[in-house]
Formats: structure tokens, C-alpha cells, sequence
């Protein structure tokens, strides 16, 4: 992707509305997911497979087993949470450009997954794949990059 493109998909100036999606779908059932465990989330994605943070926490909890097959398992659900995500992003207005705050809690299962995803693809050398994720979450919120950088 040339950086004029990238420019034009991910750059916002003055006046860029910041984008705040709907409370996810699957919140009321795992909160920010701190205490939900396994069984939890798979049953939050069975009842609601539109939750960019339902597939987020399934990424993390791949990602957190740190195996092989884990971390292939964690890009399929972070991929499928990051896509859920940009739907969800798209519904409510959002056309390629312009901030998805971090502090808006429902926006956090797209940053979420788009850092898993970033993170997964890193493990088996895609390096491609890793640094566009991670660039994609920068342009689109920096507290939510530093947040989860911190995090691991």
C-alpha cells in the first residue's frame, strides 16, 4: 500500500469525527472480559458472533497460551473480530478515516482484536500483516496503541 493510501484511508484532519460504536453486543455478558473465563467467551461468541470483543478475548486467551497452533488459532479469532469490528465501524459512519477513541469503552473489542491480530501475525512471520495492524491501530487510537503495547 503506497503512503498516499494509506493517507487517504487512515488520516484524519480537523473536523474528522471521532467514530463511537454501540455498546458491543456481548458486554453485558463479559464486561471488559477481566473475569470471564473460557467457557464464557465461547458461549458470549455462540450467543452474539458479531462481538469484536467476544472474539477479541478468544484472540487474547490464544495469544496468552503462546503454542503454535494458539497463536494460528488467536489470527483467526482476532481476523474475525477485527472484520466484525469494521462492519460494526462502517454502520455507524465511519468511511476508512478518522479516530476510534479508546476511551470510548465500546470501541475497544475492534482496537482489541486489531492489536491480537497484529500480534499473531508478528508470531509466525508476518511481518506485513503486523506492522499494518499495528499502524492501523496508532492512526486510530493512539491511547488504545499505548495501552496495549503496555499490556503485551
Amino acid at each position: 500500500m503506497s503512503e498516499r493510501t494509506r493517507e487517504n484511508l487512515l488520516a484524519h484532519g480537523p473536523g474528522t469525527p471521532d467514530t463511537l460504536l454501540p455498546a458491543d453486543p456481548a458486554a453485558g455478558l463479559l464486561g471488559d472480559g477481566a473475569g470471564a473465563g473460557p467457557d464464557a467467551v465461547v458461549d458470549a461468541v455462540r450467543t452474539h458472533p458479531d462481538s469484536s470483543l467476544a472474539w477479541a478475548l478468544l484472540a487474547e486467551g490464544a495469544l496468552a497460551a503462546s503454542t503454535r497452533e494458539a497463536d494460528v488459532q488467536a489470527y483467526a479469532y482476532a481476523r474475525t473480530g477485527y472484520h466484525r469490528g469494521l462492519d460494526a465501524l462502517r454502520r455507524s459512519g465511519w468511511r476508512g478515516a478518522g479516530p476510534v477513541p479508546w476511551e470510548h469503552e465500546a470501541n475497544r473489542g475492534f482496537l482489541r482484536a486489531l492489536w491480537a491480530l497484529s500480534v499473531a501475525a508478528g508470531r509466525f512471520g508476518e511481518t506485513a500483516e503486523e506492522e499494518r495492524c499495528a499502524q492501523f491501530l496508532r492512526d486510530s487510537s493512539a491511547t488504545g496503541y499505548e495501552v496495549l503495547a503496555r499490556q503485551g
